[in-house]
């Protein structure tokens, strides 16, 4: 049984029951993610970065997948802001959600939505740290805003202009 300090909050997006399952080819990912690691596939043979549902590598075609801890931090290639709201998929809400296509430092791309509902979403090139949020108790990434320095609805106040670098 779990205790009331043990539950999780639920989503700030999705029901708890849209949770993926944890088996699986992603297994490795959401068992990284429920420690605060992020994890992604790579060939086995070459290296290669590789989809998250890649078996087979398009450099060596080897079918080896090994999962690595990778740097949580990306750039912000594509942002997508959603104004409409689907019953039974997200929660009811008056605000946007935003969906981000994040080029990580390791080569890898994942689209992922907020850690946390933002009116703003961070802007095309802008650097973003990847966190986590957690659906019917499945650990998932996401971008950060709560880490992101001056990011909009943030709580972080923007550092002043340098004249210096301007």
């Amino acid at each position: 049984m779990t205790s009331t300090s043990d539950a999780v909050a639920p989503d700030w997006l999705v029901a708890d029951e849209l949770a993926p399952a944890v088996t699986g080819t992603l297994a490795p990912l959401y068992e990284a993610a429920a420690t605060g690691v992020l994890a992604l596939p790579f060939c086995g043979d070459c290296g290669a970065t590789l989809e998250l549902d890649q078996d087979l590598c398009d450099r060596c075609a080897s079918g080896s997948v090994v999962w690595r801890r990778v740097e949580p931090v990306g750039v912000v290639h594509a942002v997508t802001t959603v104004h409409r709201r689907e019953p039974r998929l997200t929660r009811p809400s008056d605000r946007p959600y935003h969906v981000i296509d994040t080029e990580l430092a390791s080569g890898h791309r994942l689209v992922l939505t907020t850690d946390r509902p933002a009116d703003t979403p961070p802007a095309i090139a802008d650097p973003v740290p990847i966190g986590f949020r957690t659906v019917g108790g499945t650990v998932l990434p996401a971008v950060s805003l709560t880490a992101v320095r001056g990011a909009p609805d943030a709580g972080v106040p923007a550092e002043p202009d340098n004249p210096e670098t301007a």
